[in-house]
């Protein structure tokens, strides 16, 4: 475990205190394909971001 301490300020440790936490989450597998040309779709009409109107 690495502490690093961005303030000016000392700050001590004392045995005992609690200083992490570990969340377990699922990750779900992926799979990718790579491909040369995209599917044209009317989806992508608008570009990224485009509500459409």
């Amino acid at each position: 475990m690495l502490l690093v301490n961005l303030s000016r300020e000392p700050f001590t440790l004392q045995r005992g205190d609690r200083i992490a936490q570990l969340v377990v989450a699922p990750v779900a597998p992926v799979a990718f394909w790579e491909v040369e040309v995209l599917d044209t779709t009317v989806r992508g009409e608008g570009g990224f971001g485009s509500t459409g109107r």
